[in-house]
């Protein structure tokens, strides 16, 4: 269990999706370049077995947008996704209906 203020350190976003392509090397991980309004932001996610890059195009979805930069297979990554997985990999968690991209997500 955690508490709600542990909870609300977490900064959850709509982002849209305006670019995505694979990494060289990887079967798993996408980049992705995700407005979210006020700024972009690049994303490596490892949803490259569930998705082609373009069917993304133009998707909104819900990140972690202030989770600590990390380098996956030399790529900057400055968020996370959110996904389901099951036995068939990950499912984007995906807004009922458009919002403007950086709306926050209580």
């Amino acid at each position: 269990m955690i508490t709600y203020e542990d909870f609300a350190k977490l900064e959850l976003k709509i982002a849209t999706i305006k670019t995505a392509e694979r990494v060289d090397g990887s079967e798993k991980l996408l980049k992705l370049q995700l407005d979210l309004g006020s700024e972009e932001r690049q994303v490596v996610s490892g949803i490259a077995k569930s998705y082609e890059p373009e069917q993304l195009i133009g998707k909104q979805i819900v990140m972690i947008a202030n989770l600590e930069p990390r380098s996956l297979m030399g790529i900057e990554s400055n968020g996370m996704l959110l996904a389901a997985s099951d036995e068939s990999g990950p499912i984007l968690l995906i807004p009922e209906k458009s919002v403007p991209p950086g709306t926050g997500i209580k």
